[in-house]
């Protein structure tokens, strides 16, 4: 029987000064986030590299059911847009590999201007696989992935696809590519990055979340105005068993 375990967490661990008090006193600013939350994002991997030691270090500081999820280096996915990754995966793979059990996924995400080109996405996914074997969540953002040919390409390389808010194209509400894991991600809706969202969207969304089996994760990306952490707070008391 697969196991039903649902993460509930936001992009980066800063915890808004008017939310502190919700959280448990801790030598860092992730081990007191992790006192309430059993996963976090790192977004900042997008931008730069993080040593092999730091990475080591972040796991220590958090529990041992805890989970990091790992966003992708831009100089893969939106420079050289998927292409030669050879360059740039192996040093990638070895420093989250400082996480050692608590990586629980790589996130993906594709500039909305790439396209879904087969033979890019398959050199891409198989270089990834032969230096990985861990779970994957896809975040792409044109219409061409959300088409047979992706989907079908997803799931051979056992890669989840993101249900992100707000979306581009009505099927990226979904969840989709490989059924082991589900990820969503919500930005922040009517304003990505700043709009909270409502009590009773997170009710609803917790009574879904709920309902599906295996593996799901939930990150809450609207941290621009610090809605992140309440939301996130609110949708974990929800998914609590």
């Amino acid at each position: 029987m697969t196991q039903k375990i649902i993460y509930v967490g936001t992009a980066g661990w800063a915890v808004p000064a008017k939310e502190r008090d919700r959280f448990d006193a801790a030598d860092s600013a992730l081990a007191r986030y992790a006192s309430r939350f059993n996963a976090v994002e790192i977004n900042t991997s997008f931008y730069r590299p993080h040593r092999l030691a730091t990475y080591q270090r972040w796991a220590e500081s958090v529990p041992p059911a805890f989970r990091f999820a790992v966003k992708m280096p831009k100089s893969i996915t939106h420079d050289t847009r998927l292409c030669d990754a050879d360059d740039g995966l192996p040093a990638f793979i070895d420093q989250i590999s400082g996480l050692g059990a608590k990586l629980g996924t790589i996130l993906v995400q594709l500039p909305p201007s790439l396209e879904f080109a087969p033979q890019v996405a398959t050199k891409f996914f198989a270089s990834l696989r032969r230096l990985y074997g861990g779970q994957v969540a896809l975040e792409p953002r044109h219409a061409s992935w959300f088409d047979d040919a992706a989907e079908q390409l997803l799931t051979e390389y056992e890669v989840a696809r993101v249900a992100a808010d707000p979306v581009r194209v009505p099927a990226a509400a979904l969840t989709g590519g490989w059924t082991g894991l589900r990820y969503y991600r919500l930005h922040g809706s009517p304003r990505t990055y700043f709009s909270a969202y409502s009590e009773e969207y997170l009710d609803r969304l917790g009574a879904s979340l709920r309902a599906v089996k295996g593996e799901t994760w939930c990150i809450f990306d609207n941290t621009g105005g610090g809605a992140a952490i309440g939301n996130a707070l609110h949708l974990s008391e929800r998914v609590a068993s």
